[in-house]
């Protein structure tokens, strides 16, 4: 008895649960003076016939076998035989390790040195298993706690990440990397709704290059898709076999797992979690952590949307604000001077000082039109692209400042955007490409004006639209001038 008590108060001191377990089977050993003994946990069922349902061991702590024989141990025992195949309850002698009502192994032994086994061995053997039952409880119930730990330092990891401002492909790339990690798979995949109903994979994380991920569909009305828009998860053994999976990726994966990012009741995006071909399933914990996660991350994103929204909307506010000071003060300053110049030069007569303040009210007339210019780009969108013709031109100009080193002037003439059809934009605006290229390539170019008049008269009467854009570098060989003249009938 007092050995026993000392095998027993000896449980847990180890660090460690293969310790702990090892030491169960050393101490059981001893106590029994059993030649032979091992503690074998269970694995996933497998097999057939006969073998139906016998669980394979996934971890064996032994003493007294060489490696031949520990080999040679593949499955739990049936109860007709020993775990070391000794038939006979005199020669071997086994009980269940349990935690709660669950079996998870069996603690055995064989081969008594001194006569056959008692039934004081018996209860021995059934303290320890219950002993070698309770670490493997804890030992569970403490992976669980670190595990639950970890997966809610992931989502506010990712929910900092998403509220950063960082753009939303790095932020859903941070989301499935983050997740991939948790979860222990292979890969860690967002999903987004498309326009046709269905879902494409936007963002992924993998242990290889996930290139080949990202773009792949599920189609509309897949069973995956629907099961997903009701709002439930779904859990799948081996992706590579599952019916329901259809992506050409499926045959990399094993079991895995995709939940649903919804808030409102409305489905925003799917967390994919697949790990690799043979990988260990999900177990009943992985999957709840995993579905708490996923229900963080939805609320994140929306709440990132929101505030990119409303940054969007300052950003708007300001401009409104910006383009409306300069229409009320600026534009109404220029527009009064301009009116004043033009007073003087009348009264001036004809002479040099009536054509020097012509010229100053050109100027101004040509300033109050870059300025409105200006207000209108204040009042596009930044990132969308432009509908308007008025836009679009201004958005090739824009992109033709970069390369140039300056911002060309623009003038419109007209409604533009109401008179000249959208079928005409095409070939206007890549005639104002070629006039832009053509004038980058020349030499001493400092300024380009580009005119777009949607009142303008053709030469056979017809009404139409002319686009004129001219520089003041040098005509290159061949060229009688730099000023490049586009028009059409409207």
């Amino acid at each position: 008895m007092p050995m026993l008590l000392d095998a027993v108060l000896n449980v847990g001191t180890e660090g460690e649960l293969a310790a702990t377990l090892q030491h169960v089977v050393d101490s059981a050993a001893d106590l029994t003076d059993a030649r032979y003994g091992a503690l074998a946990l269970a694995g996933p069922a497998h097999g057939r016939g006969p073998e139906r349902g016998r669980s394979r061991i996934a971890e064996l702590f032994s003493v007294g076998l060489s490696d031949d024989e520990r080999r040679r141990i593949t499955r739990l025992p049936t109860g007709h035989t020993g775990l070391l195949g000794h038939p006979g309850s005199s020669l071997s002698l086994g009980v269940p390790v349990r935690v709660h009502n669950d079996v998870l192994g069996h603690l055995c032994l064989a081969r008594k040195r001194h006569g056959p086994f008692t039934e004081e061995d018996l209860a021995l053997l059934r303290v320890l298993a219950s002993q070698a039952g309770i670490a493997i409880g804890n030992a569970r119930l403490y992976g669980t706690a670190r595990q639950r730990e970890r997966w809610i330092e992931g989502a506010a990891a990712v929910t900092t990440a998403l509220l950063s401002g960082e753009p939303a492909a790095d932020a859903l790339t941070t989301l499935a990397k983050s997740a991939r990690i948790l979860a222990g798979a292979a890969a860690g995949v967002v999903l987004l709704p498309t326009d046709e109903g269905g879902m494409e994979i936007v963002a992924a994380s993998a242990l290889d290059d996930p290139g080949d991920i990202v773009g792949t569909n599920i189609a509309p009305g897949s069973p995956v898709l629907v099961q997903l828009l009701s709002g439930e998860p779904v859990y799948i053994d081996d992706s590579a076999t599952d019916p329901r999976m259809t992506t050409h990726v499926r045959t990399r994966f094993g079991p895995s797992m995709m939940l649903p990012l919804q808030s409102g009741g409305r489905l925003i995006g799917t967390l994919a979690l697949p790990r690799k071909r043979g990988g260990r399933p999900y177990t009943a914990v992985d999957r709840l952590l995993a579905t708490q996660f996923a229900s963080q991350a939805a609320l994140a994103l929306v709440l990132a949307d929101a505030q990119h929204n409303r940054e969007r909307l300052a950003v708007f506010e300001d401009r409104d604000r910006i383009a409306r000071d300069l229409h009320d003060l600026v534009v109404q300053r220029l527009f009064a001077t301009e009116m004043m110049l033009e007073s003087t030069r009348r009264r001036a007569g004809e002479g040099e000082l009536s054509d020097l303040l012509g010229h100053a009210v050109d100027e101004l007339d040509s300033t109050i039109q870059e300025v409105r210019t200006t207000i209108f780009a204040l009042q596009q969108p930044p990132a969308d692209a432009p509908t308007s013709l008025r836009g679009k031109v201004l958005r090739e100009t824009a992109g033709a400042a970069a390369l140039l080193g300056f911002q060309p002037s623009v003038h419109f003439t007209g409604a533009v955007d109401t008179l000249v059809e959208d079928t005409l934009h095409t070939g206007l605006l890549a005639a104002l490409r070629g006039a832009l290229a053509a004038a980058h390539r020349r030499a001493g170019v400092t300024s380009i004006d580009v005119e777009v008049d949607a009142t303008a008269t053709l030469p056979d009467g017809r009404d139409g639209v002319r686009l004129v854009v001219s520089d003041d570098g040098e005509p290159a060989e061949g060229e009688e001038d730099t000023t490049v003249t586009w028009e059409i009938g409207r």
